[in-house]
């Protein structure tokens, strides 16, 4: 059975009745669920004086084990100080991967209901995975505004559909169509640090960093639109939401960030995870009698590995490590702010240490090419070690390898997108807010999800969520307010059911207990094994309990039927790698696609598709008669795009996947004057996919030059960092040929896509 062909019919059989049956089990230990929080009528219940401001932090791809204050090597001061006067929240839950968490978070709703049951880049018409967050389910920023807040973003969004991200919109879901006054940071899951690619409000940018990094620009940012907030409106109180690019692959900082890391970690992540358990231990952010899982089939002991691959390994996490304690200093930066302008005591932080458990895309061996590694796997470290010194730079989209991010989610088994494991959903969580929190440094034990950020934030910040936004009833949250728990530390958990899934891997949690299956895409639903665990006791997951309790196995697996139906999740999909491929854009379905020279800068996955199909890109230029050098076409950059450029007088096509650049120039001169520039990109036949395509470059219908360039997996690159331009390359260039933007000198007119394969060759197939 395909796996998108798998229907809601198979698990919806359980009438309730039966349902009721198979939970008798859980009977003696199950606490009812609370009913979900409800929007309110009325105007917001702010009580005596101003409320409070809020600012939710982000940080991405960290896992549990990696922020010193969870007991990790990486030093993160004043997140520690954050936690030191306020609270730790030991058994808190993400979804296991990006878009879906940060959706939750938002919304307060789960990530299928919200209809991000994977990412936008794999969205598809299907109920939970169109990636249209529904009107009916505002987030905290319509929600705050609608009470008199002024609403900030800045940093990650990764919540627009990849057709709507053009710069001609729809914004209906960018950051400002979504109850944000004002947005600065980038749209996509990932942007280079040094060369980021930025909006602000609807605007693509194309301003030169000029050195400096992605976190500083989010902080000077966010810093400014605070400070006009207190000068515009001083009794208006505001909400930030602070989504940094950090931790998430490129992992870039400035080299003294790395250098204050040289020689920490030789001692290889066995070693680490070991200290990490120890010290977590003594904070006493897990039981004292947690056990730490044997390290994972699929990562080698590191005193097994070689003098190169350890040299190469420490380097990775020197550099992830300098990342995320230069990340902290900008949180610190902020933190800084307030309290310099009298607004610290009265701001309600909840800093969320990761959006899913810690990455496992860096691979066997550590990646200096970025997500290229997925389509263009090396053998070997030899690419990379090559590269040593680039790691931490814009000439490297570095990720550690797996090894580190099993170490850094101590003491959790598995990884980020794994969602049936505490490895890839348990993330820590800091609650700070002096005004209202009197357990300075307390610890709190009790079941938290994502989705109950919201929700809780409301209830300390005594706002109520109005019935309606824009004219749309609103939906009930589906998260639960942890606000009980701020005062009781040894209260009851409130929230006692979750389930989780992403990419068919899923897992539902009820009242201590676990019911998880590891599946592997690409093979039928039904043949996945199912585990136990009584994460009360165990929460490392040490002890598949299954055999010995089959009834209570059967009852959570119903559960998840039962919740998986409530919320969506039905038919399961597998097919993350395969739907992120996919054209997804804005001129999807085209034949042919015209651009003008004033379209704007788009993302790659949005603008047309150059990186495989057969297409024929002509160009209208006017060349000056002393000549024109510059940038025509680019997509993408130097990990990943192509480019068509005129220098020294020649046409040239130029591409690279971050492992092997391909040229292919004309031979003879470009003529001046008006004239139309031609590349005919034609993929190769005797293979499939093809592993090479064949460049011919024309003016005004004559040849002027051919050769071959390498595909893999049928296309020429992978470009996700970064964008597609007319008349420059911004960012980093696609060619060391040229530096960027490398602009065009002449005069470029309309630009014609034609992905039409000509009739004989049509015929001929």
């Amino acid at each position: 059975m395909s796996t998108d062909s798998h229907t809601s019919a198979r698990h919806g059989l359980l009438a309730a009745g039966a349902l009721a049956t198979a939970l008798t089990p859980l009977a003696d230990a199950a606490t009812p669920r609370p009913a979900p929080a409800q929007p309110a009528g009325g105007k917001a219940a702010n009580g005596p004086g101003k409320a409070p401001n809020v600012i939710w932090i982000l940080l991405d791809d960290v896992g549990y084990g990696a922020a010193s204050a969870f007991g990790g090597l990486v030093e993160t001061p004043n997140i520690d100080a954050l936690a030191a006067q306020g609270l730790r929240y030991t058994n808190f839950h993400t979804t296991a991967i990006s878009s879906p968490t940060r959706a939750a978070l938002l919304t307060g709703r789960n990530h299928h209901s919200v209809e991000m049951g994977l990412f936008p880049e794999t969205a598809v018409e299907r109920p939970g995975y169109t990636a249209r967050i529904p009107a009916s389910k505002g987030t905290a920023a319509e929600i705050l505004r609608a009470n008199g807040y002024s609403t900030f973003a800045v940093g990650k969004w990764h919540l627009a559909p990849i057709s709507e991200s053009g710069p001609a919109g729809p914004f209906a879901r960018w950051p400002t169509g979504k109850g944000f006054d004002r947005y600065y940071g980038f749209l996509s899951g990932e942007t280079d640090q040094w060369y980021p690619q930025l909006v602000e409000g609807t605007k693509p940018l194309d301003d030169d960093p000029q050195g400096r990094h992605l976190n500083e620009l989010l902080t000077d940012k966010a810093i400014q639109y605070v400070t006009r907030q207190k000068l515009d409106n001083p009794t208006r109180p505001f909400f930030l939401y602070f989504a940094p690019g950090a931790t998430h692959a490129p992992h870039q900082v400035a080299r003294e960030w790395i250098d204050k890391y040289k020689g920490r970690f030789d001692a290889g992540w066995d070693s680490y995870r070991e200290q990490v358990f120890a010290n977590q231990k003594k904070l006493g952010v897990i039981p004292p009698d947690t056990v730490l899982p044997p390290r994972d089939a699929s990562v080698k002991a590191w005193d097994g590995l070689s003098a190169d691959e350890k040299r190469l390994y420490v380097r990775y996490f020197e550099t992830f490590a300098g990342f995320l304690s230069y990340t902290d200093a900008e949180i610190g930066r902020l933190v800084e702010h307030l309290k310099k302008t009298g607004q610290f005591d009265d701001t309600i932080i909840a800093v969320v240490i990761g959006d899913n458990g810690a990455s496992k895309e860096g691979s066997e061996h550590g990646t200096t090419n970025g997500l290229g590694v997925v389509l263009y796997p090396e053998a070997d470290i030899g690419r990379e070690l090559a590269n040593i010194d680039r790691i931490g730079t814009a000439y490297a989209n570095a990720n550690y390898p797996l090894g580190w991010a099993q170490a850094s989610n101590a003491p959790f088994k598995r990884w980020k997108q794994d969602a049936n494991s505490e490895g890839g959903t348990r993330n820590p969580m800091i609650l700070s807010y002096p005004k209202g929190i009197r357990d300075k440094g307390g610890i709190r034990n009790q079941y938290a999800h994502v989705i109950d950020v919201l929700p809780t934030t409301l209830e300390l910040a005594r706002q109520r969520a109005p019935a309606r936004i824009g004219g749309v009833k609103q939906d009930a949250f589906e998260g639960t307010s942890l606000a009980y728990s701020v005062a009781d530390a040894k209260a009851p958990s409130r929230h006692v059911t979750q389930y989780y899934e992403i990419n068919g891997s899923r897992a539902i949690y009820h009242d201590g207990w676990k019911a998880a299956t590891l599946h592997r895409p690409g093979t039928p639903f039904e043949n996945d094994v199912w585990e136990l665990y009584h994460v009360a006791q165990d929460p490392t997951e040490t002890r598949d309990v299954a055999a010995q309790y089959p009834d209570r196995l059967k009852a959570l697996q119903a559960l998840f039927e039962s919740e998986g139906n409530r919320y969506k999740v039905f038919p399961l999909k597998d097919t993350l790698y395969k739907d992120f491929a996919r054209n997804r854009g804005a001129y999807q379905g085209r034949d042919v696609v015209e651009l003008e020279p004033d379209v704007g800068h788009m993302f790659s996955l949005t603008a047309p598709t150059v990186n495989g199909p057969y297409y024929r890109l002509t160009v209208a230029v006017d060349i000056p008669a002393a000549g024109a050098d510059g940038v025509l076409v680019a997509n993408g950059g130097r990990f990943g795009g192509s480019s068509i450029f005129l220098q020294d007088g020649r046409l040239h096509y130029a591409q690279t996947n971050g492992v092997q650049p391909a040229v292919v120039s004309s031979d003879a001169a470009v003529k001046p004057g008006k004239s139309q520039l031609t590349v005919e990109f034609r993929p190769e036949a005797g293979t499939n996919p093809p592993n090479g395509a064949q460049v011919t470059l024309f003016q005004d219908g004559t040849p002027l030059g051919r050769g071959r360039v390498p595909l893999r997996a049928g296309v020429a690159y992978f470009s996700y960092d970064e964008g597609f331009d007319l008349g420059r390359d911004l960012q980093t260039p696609v060619s060391e040929r040229y530096k960027a933007p490398f602009a065009f000198t002449g005069t470029l007119g309309k630009v014609t896509i034609d992905y039409r394969k000509p009739a004989v060759e049509s015929a001929a197939r």
